[in-house]
């Protein structure tokens, strides 16, 4: 197949753009997986999703006039907080419609990258986890190392808590939860318990998160 092709996107971003369908609209479709890559290299035997793969291609869709919306579909346990952040700041900030769809996990740093979207989609068997930052390995136990990690959270929490319907309070008392994870702090939540807690919007699969996105096209094109 030539470069450039739907099949060449798949295989090196993890993406390609859906066109054939009813409405004339054409989406972005990028699929985040495995571990959320940054400044370190992932284990080549670790699936990963690069942020500067990402980066660029958020960049693409803002300036594309051929692109009318980005669907995110999220599978990862986390990864790089400083580019899982990255990436959901520039998510955020489309003009475009987005939505988010978690098919499996979004943990840890991906939590903000499932709220970045205008709206949220979860599956029933799909699990996030809140947490606090940490670091694994032998570190320094320096009160500036303490203080950076909780800056690191500081920002975390306030971008859940503004592209989210939860409250700051909340998002701490699950991060800092000690009921539910054996041997760690955090909280597990469920499909459903994550609609309840108002960190996804709805419940809901491909089908649901799709005709969401055409819906928000279609009124930003009637406000346009």
């Amino acid at each position: 197949m030539e470069k450039g092709t739907d099949h060449d996107d798949i295989i090196e971003f993890g993406s390609m753009i859906l066109k054939d369908n009813k409405y004339n609209h054409s989406i972005f479709l990028l699929d985040i997986i495995g571990e959320i890559e940054g400044h370190e290299i992932s284990s080549s035997d670790c699936k990963s999703t690069k942020y500067e793969h990402v980066l660029p291609l958020i960049a693409k869709i803002e300036d594309s006039d051929k692109i009318d919306g980005l669907l995110v579909i999220l599978q990862t346990s986390g990864g790089d907080c400083s580019a899982g952040l990255a990436m959901a700041e520039m998510i955020a900030s489309l003009s475009k419609p987005t939505v988010s769809l978690i098919i499996g996990d979004s943990h840890s740093i991906s939590v903000p990258l499932a709220t970045s979207t205008d709206y949220s989609f979860i599956v029933e068997s799909a699990t996030m986890i809140l947490h606090p930052v940490r670091m694994n390995g032998m570190v320094i136990g320096a009160p500036q190392t303490f203080d950076y990690f909780k800056i690191i959270q500081n920002r975390i929490v306030e971008f859940i808590v503004t592209h989210s319907n939860m409250k700051k309070e909340r998002v701490e008392e699950l991060m800092l939860s000690k009921t539910l994870l054996t041997k760690d702090l955090g909280t597990i939540l469920v499909g459903k318990e994550t609609v309840t807690e108002g960190l996804i919007n709805e419940v809901g699969g491909i089908d649901k998160a799709l005709q969401k996105l055409h819906e928000l096209i279609e009124d930003a094109d009637k406000k346009s």
